[in-house]
């Protein structure tokens, strides 16, 4: 028996496995691929936090909201600002090294929706491959920590209304005190992603089985560059950072059409319907202005794929990058089912609103991770075996499901659209329908042809989906 089960290896996995580990907890770390091998790897973004002299956890609260469009759970965004600084200090206590000057003094980047430079990186646009790889190191020399590398959970397991332990795909089943869900998002639930295919949203059909709440699945954030039409290089995501040191966007005139670091369903948005109305398939990122040895992974993965960014364009188009939607939980990550956490790109606090914040995700990682792991030591230890299966493993979706999604709810949906989509087989197919039919207006990710504007009574009214329904129901939270 173990007292915590943190379900997948990424950023807040890893990060809450450590901070559980450090509070004396016995902890089982499940994760379907090797450690370091995550989505969490690919994150070229970086941390948000209020560091800079002129900068402060206000000014970095006021920011979120501005880009959540009128969305944000102020009470979670007031959490992640004040602690996010404090959680920076933690990893590099951890031995994380961010960038630094030539002083000593660490880097701060610029990204879209930020108002002053807070984005700390590690190896440049390779921030999350450092990142993952430190943690995991601190992981396995971690003797309270107990690794399941490759091995996936087939079911959360119940006793008494709350969960109680988890059900592995080798037939095992471990108890806990508390399961943790750090398992990830469902943005490769489009056919066009910047995500690793394994990122469709298992976790939230694990915690609807169970008896959690989903909410706000139809707010995606469209990546507005990842490349296209570069054989091997399909999807890769060229991080915003690049656009804060300069680079560009160009239509096929030639012509700049967009503030490059407006927030990213302003651009992503910009970008599609220019495409669109040209019948093109790209637009072209013009970084040759930037500085190359800032961003080498970006710069090598290019000219590895025939593309040369310092003396070309690249061309590039939107792409599903991260869902603002997840299992409903408070400020500590509990869900609404007793025993039962969930941590990252999984949950939805409502931190991010209609539209995340650059940058802010993985500080969520580490702030809400942080705080869940604590919470949930505090949990009853079980007074037995740990149950039965909460449900069936959870199903991948079919390439036609992913297609269909793309097509039908992609980053401009209708209703016609939006009804075929809710004949879909995959159940998280129709419930990103049913969020998205029920809000008619466009706001942040979401985007009606039908409501082109924001509609004012909608305001921090968040889209709710209960257990075993397929219905949407819009909740103010407080």
């Amino acid at each position: 028996m173990a007292d915590l089960i943190v379900v997948g290896a990424g950023a807040a996995g890893l990060y809450t496995s450590l901070c559980a580990a450090a509070a004396g907890a016995r902890v089982v770390l499940v994760s379907a691929l090797p450690l370091a091998e995550t989505a969490s790897y690919w994150a070229q973004g970086g941390l948000a936090a209020a560091l800079a002299p002129e900068d402060s956890p206000g000014q970095h609260l006021e920011d979120t909201l501005a880009a959540g469009r009128g969305l944000v759970r102020r009470a979670a965004a007031e959490v992640l600002c004040a602690e996010a600084p404090a959680r920076f200090a933690d990893l590099v206590e951890l031995g994380v090294v961010f960038d630094a000057d030539a002083a000593g003094n660490v880097e701060l980047g610029l990204e879209g929706g930020h108002s002053v430079r807070r984005i700390v990186h590690a190896g440049g646009s390779a921030t999350g491959r450092r990142l993952l790889r430190g943690l995991a190191v601190r992981v396995v020399a971690e003797p309270a920590i107990e690794v399941r590398e490759g091995r996936r959970v087939t079911s959360l397991l119940g006793t008494d209304g709350r969960a109680a332990g988890v059900a592995l795909d080798d037939g095992a089943t471990v108890s806990a005190r508390a399961v943790v869900l750090a398992s990830g998002g469902g943005a490769a639930l489009y056919s066009r992603t910047t995500n690793p295919p394994g990122s469709w949203g298992s976790g939230l059909l694990l915690a609807r089985a169970a008896g959690a709440d989903l909410a706000d699945l139809e707010f995606v954030q469209f990546h507005p560059t990842a490349v296209t039409g570069i054989a091997g290089r399909e999807g890769f995501l060229i991080t915003e950072a690049i656009r804060g040191e300069g680079a560009t966007l160009h239509g096929p005139d030639g012509e700049r059409f967009v503030d490059e670091l407006a927030p990213r369903d302003a651009v992503a948005r910009a970008i599609f319907r220019l495409m669109r109305d040209t019948s093109s398939a790209h637009v072209g990122l013009d970084m040759r202005a930037v500085d190359p040895l800032r961003f080498p992974n970006v710069v090598d993965a290019l000219r590895s794929a025939g593309v040369d960014p310092t003396r070309e364009l690249i061309p590039v188009a939107p792409a599903s990058h991260y869902v603002m939607g997840g299992v409903v939980t408070d400020l500590d990550g509990r869900t609404g089912v007793a025993g039962l956490y969930a941590v990252g790109e999984v949950a939805c606090t409502g931190l991010h609103g209609a539209n995340r914040l650059a940058s802010n995700s993985l500080s969520e990682c580490f702030v809400f991770g942080r705080r869940a792991a604590l919470a949930g030591l505090d949990e009853p230890a079980p007074s037995g075996a740990p149950g039965e299966p909460c449900g069936p493993a959870p199903e991948a979706p079919t390439r036609a499901t992913r297609e269909a999604i793309w097509r039908l709810a992609g980053l401009e949906r209708n209703a016609a659209d939006l009804e075929e989509l809710a004949q879909d087989p995959h159940p998280l197919a129709r419930m990103v329908a049913a969020c998205a039919l029920g809000r008619e207006e466009t706001r942040g990710g979401h985007a009606r042809t039908e409501f082109p504007k924001s509609d004012g009574r909608l305001d921090y009214r968040h889209s709710v989906i209960q257990p075993q329904s397929f219905s949407s129901t819009l909740v103010t939270w407080q």
